[in-house]
Order: structure tokens, then sequence, then C-alpha cells
């Protein structure tokens, strides 16, 4: 049937999304760059909407949404950092190839064993243990929105890599955006996130982005530190 093929179709959508983030990367037009891994976050919500709701799930859309998800989330994102490293005009030359900005690549590494380490987690079924990959690419892919100094800087760009890079593949608590209904008790955190998110794009416009992530993940840790997953 058609209808068992819709999600895998929206899931190879994710992908070609992030295959042109990174056109566009290789190409500097890095705003187009950053769209287009948030419309691989649009089909990468949609894949499983479509999925539940068509009872279509299947172990090949299972793998296939995990090799998307590397490619627009980890891939992509390291593109865009990579560029932004080689901006600053620091260089590390070897035989006339400047190896700095490819730490950035060191991010997608940990992006894919996140998504593998994932594949076999029975625990996370209605949350996260480690940062999710589609909020490091989606932070990533918001910076240049912000148009923030800081958010330019080599040092806080390496840093960046180091601590996503440690929290993907951690045992640290996430919550997840899976909602089975709209009571405020049980989606508290959630709607701490969309209220702030709302607050901040209010007074800070497109800036806001990166700092609605960044509260989305502090907000985890602060809540879930030191407790088990359920």
């Amino acid at each position: 049937m058609i209808k068992k093929h819709i999600p895998n179709t929206i899931t190879c959508c994710n992908l070609l999304c992030g295959c042109v983030s990174i056109f566009f990367t290789c190409h500097e037009h890095i705003l187009w760059a950053s769209v287009m891994i948030f419309a691989a976050a649009v089909c990468d919500f949609f894949d499983g909407f479509a999925a539940r709701a068509l009872n279509a799930k299947s172990p090949i859309g299972g793998e296939l949404d995990s090799l998307s998800d590397v490619v627009s989330f980890g891939v992509a994102p390291s593109f865009l950092v990579a560029w932004f490293l080689s901006q600053t005009g620091i260089g590390w030359w070897v035989y006339d190839v400047n190896m700095f900005p490819m730490l950035a690549f060191i991010l997608a590494a940990f992006a894919a064993v996140r998504l593998a380490k994932f594949n076999i987690d029975t625990r996370q079924t209605s949350s996260f243990i480690g940062l999710p990959v589609p909020a490091v690419g989606l932070f990533i892919a918001s910076l240049p929105f912000a148009d923030i100094a800081l958010f330019r800087n080599p040092y806080f760009l390496l840093a960046i890599v180091a601590v996503f890079s440690w929290l993907m593949i951690s045992e640290v608590p996430f919550f997840s955006f899976k909602i089975k209904n709209l009571r405020f008790k049980e989606n508290i955190l959630r709607y701490f996130v969309v209220i702030f998110g709302i607050v901040a794009a209010i007074i800070l416009k497109l800036k806001a982005l990166p700092f609605i992530f960044l509260f989305y993940m502090l907000l985890s840790v602060i809540c879930y530190r030191g407790e088990k997953m359920k």
C-alpha cells in the first residue's frame, strides 16, 4: 500500500534537506544552510507523526531515520561550524590545507555514535539519555540568525563541539517533546520551554533561537540531575 511508504518518503526529505544544507555551506550561503537544517527538523517531526497516524512503523524506517539524522543534524551542522572556524584566521596548515576547521567534524562522529546507541537502547521510549542529535543540529543552525560575536568566537565553537559531543553519548537525561496529552502537570517542562521561547522571541526576535535551545538543555540537566530514566 502507498501509505506505508509515506513516512519513509518524509524521512528521505529530511536527508535531502541535510544534503542541500551542506551544499549551501560549501557555497557560503550560510543562512540558507541553516534554513535547510530547520526544514530537516520539520520533516523529522512529521515522519514519526505520519508513521504513528498511518500505523506504518517499520524497522527500516527507524534505521533510515537515524541515517538521515546523522546527515541533517550531525554532518550538516559540522560543516557550518567548520565554516565559522575557517573565518577566524586561525590555521593549522598541512600541505597548504588548514586542518583547524576540521575539528568541527568531531561533532558528526559523536552524533553517529549517539544515534547508534539510541537504536539499541530500550530505555529511551518517552525521554532521552544523552543530548538528542536534532537539538545539537538546531542550536548550531540557529547561530547564523543570532549574529552575536560570541557565537563566532573560535574558542566558544570548540567548547560547543567538545561539550555537545560529550553530552550526546553521556547518561545525562533530557526530556522529549512527545506529548501524550495537554495536562500542565505532566508537561510542565515542555510548557516552560514554550513560554520561554515565546517571551525570548518577542524580545530578541531571531536572536532568541540559540538561547531557546540552550534553555531546553539547561532545564533538562537541572531538573533531571542525579535521576535515573524511567
